[in-house]
């Protein structure tokens, strides 16, 4: 409910307006992330500190996390000084990312507090501090990009294309961490790119034609307001209007258009 709740509160509390096309952006979101969803395979069961670290050890989680790690760092020092002011997806963008670690972290810390009423030594374990510190750098992370784009853009774009960031990445992430792909039949591998690439159509539409005042009540007017077609007159029509023209004295000469 995030994304129609921001959407409905921005406009009721902070004067911000969505319009049609907003509204139509934000529905297809929505869809696309609960077919998303819907198609994506359960978690694989990780029960154990031990686990986890072997999950997070594996070379193709390591090649993600180092992937999003350098995109992060090209974002923050490189885009967000130079374009964070004037695009949304910039800071957005920022807090989606360090999301995939926020959310692993915050998978790994519920393993260790289990263990730890279960009597399990996991204050002992170097993993739970890794966590917690990675936890901690990544929601302040977060809250620090997140305000910063709320400072400068409408909020009812801002929450909508930040779920659905958001929520393409912590999948992702899923997916690879604990590797669901291997499971998943073709059926949920169409319903998954299906439901991304509805993701995309929505995000298109609340950032594209945010600028547009479009509703329901002026939209036959919006598609009929065209600019009309520039007229091309010949050279006979330019001589006879010079001709036929009262502004000019009389006692001066006339000068022809050729």
């Amino acid at each position: 409910f995030s994304v129609p709740c921001s959407a409905i509160l921005s406009s009721y509390l902070l004067g911000e307006r969505l319009n049609l096309l907003g509204k139509l952006g934000c529905l297809l979101s929505l869809v696309g992330s609960t077919v998303m969803v819907i198609h994506a395979p359960e978690d694989e069961e990780v029960t154990t500190l031990q686990e986890m670290t072997s999950k997070l050890k594996e070379p193709g989680f390591l090649a993600y996390a180092a992937i999003l790690l350098v995109l992060c760092f090209l974002l923050i020092f490189y885009l967000a000084p130079r374009y964070g002011q004037s695009n949304i997806l910039i800071y957005l963008t920022i807090c989606s990312v360090i999301g995939a670690f926020s959310v692993s972290s915050v998978k790994g810390l519920g393993i260790a507090i289990k263990g730890f009423f279960a009597g399990q030594p996991v204050l002992q374990h170097p993993l739970t501090w890794i966590l917690v510190i990675t936890l901690v750098a990544s929601i302040t992370t977060q809250i620090n990009y997140l305000n910063k784009s709320l400072d400068i853009f409408n909020t009812s774009l801002v929450f909508p294309i930040y779920y659905v960031l958001f929520t393409t990445i912590v999948i992702t992430t899923s997916i690879i961490l604990f590797k669901e792909w291997v499971t998943m039949t073709v059926v949920d591998i169409i319903g998954t790119v299906c439901g991304f690439l509805t993701i995309i159509l929505g995000v298109f539409l609340l950032h594209a034609f945010k600028d547009m005042d479009v509703s329901l009540g002026n939209l036959p007017q919006v598609l009929q307001n065209e600019q009309p077609a520039p007229v091309t007159r010949d050279d006979k029509n330019i001589l006879i209007e010079v001709d036929n023209s009262s502004i000019a004295p009389e006692d001066k000469p006339k000068v022809f258009v050729l």
